[in-house]
């Protein structure tokens, strides 16, 4: 019998809707802008691919809205490792690993990002245990490896998986993140399962995008409205159009105003036009054009607009295919299929959105 060892950072990913870039020292002030829980839900999905292939399956859970709430949703009787209080925090996360260990847990299964899969591998080292983590993507920012590509993945990797390999769990400085600096920094490295739906480390690069951003502004099309994503090829051509936009923030534009710079999803919303554009590019390494740091791009947000995606040719030659994570199945299995990505003034290459 497979033993699995669940635990929920239930305040993961709240900042990303309503622009704050994570959640770090941020709950009280999501809060304050409407953000709701993110993690729960992403947790309940990967546990819903696990119940179907849960034969020899038993959980272990961190007590109420930390594991045991979603694993009793999803039709499991968890055992109960830990009684968390209504507020929690990293050592709660660190204690529920700890426990996981002394009962012989077989896999870590965590929803959050960057920062409880730092948690989660700190009490793994503490305990110099050799279990395996997975991470179910929760987080504002997830440039860790150790996560599956969507949480469904997660669930059907931790039924399925038979071997692990060491791969390396990075995190960032959320503060100067928000500040539109990306200062990454090695914080562990874990077995993992390996399996073709893990998503790799973040690459930080790009390459030279100057062409393909005067060539997007020559193409502006009068009254209509432009969501331009977070990255530097983005902000290429946000500088082509003539204005500072927000590095890693998502920057609103019509007609030669900027409309919102930094702006939270209700932003986003309440500004749209009868005709938007969204300009995102995909994560170096990784692929996603949504669902990874750019979460006020909201369902309700896409619906509403075309997309355009750019990327330097150098990306796309190491990135293979194109991803989304939207949380909601239906809009991400719309957007899959083939899709033109501008790479240059006026060329296109044909990339496959999975």
């Amino acid at each position: 019998m497979r033993r699995i060892g669940l635990v929920v950072n239930p305040i993961a990913g709240m900042g990303g809707r309503v622009g704050l870039k994570g959640t770090d020292g941020k709950v009280d002030e999501a809060r304050e802008r409407g953000a709701e829980p993110r993690a729960p839900d992403r947790a309940r999905e990967a546990l819903d691919a696990l119940s179907e292939r849960s034969d020899g399956v038993e959980i272990l859970a961190a007590g109420a809205a930390m594991g045991a709430d979603e694993a009793r949703a999803a039709g499991f009787d968890p055992v109960v490792v830990t009684d968390p209080g209504s507020e929690t925090d990293a050592g709660d996360t660190r204690e529920a690993v700890r426990e996981f260990v002394e009962r012989g847990t077989d896999l870590v299964l965590f929803a959050g990002g960057d920062g409880t899969a730092v948690d989660v591998a700190n009490a793994l080292d503490e305990r110099q245990s050799d279990t395996p983590m997975l991470g179910i993507p929760a987080g504002v920012k997830v440039y860790s490896s150790v996560f599956a590509v969507t949480p469904a993945d997660a669930g059907r990797i931790a039924a399925t998986f038979d071997a692990t390999a060491d791969r390396e769990i990075n995190d960032i400085d959320e503060d100067a993140y928000r500040g539109g600096d990306v200062e990454t920094e090695l914080r562990a490295v874990r077995p993992v399962p390996v399996a073709d739906e893990m998503q790799s480390s973040k690459q930080l690069g790009g390459g030279t995008v100057e062409a393909l951003a005067e060539g997007f502004a020559a193409d502006i099309d009068a009254g209509v409205t432009y969501v331009l994503g977070p990255g530097s090829t983005v902000g290429a051509v946000k500088a082509e159009l003539g204005f500072d936009g927000s590095p890693l923030g998502v920057d609103v534009w019509r007609d030669g105003e900027l409309l919102v710079r930094d702006a939270t999803e209700s932003e986003i919303l309440d500004v749209l036009g009868e005709e938007s554009v969204i300009v995102v590019s995909p994560i170096g390494g990784q692929g996603f054009i949504f669902g990874r740091g750019n979460d006020q791009i909201s369902p309700p947000v896409i619906r509403q607009s075309a997309v355009e995606v750019v990327a330097s040719r150098a990306k796309l030659d190491t990135t293979g295919v194109l991803r989304v994570d939207t949380g909601d199945r239906a809009l991400d299995e719309s957007l899959r299929g083939w899709r033109k990505v501008r790479v240059g003034r006026v060329e296109q290459r044909m990339m496959q959105v999975q």
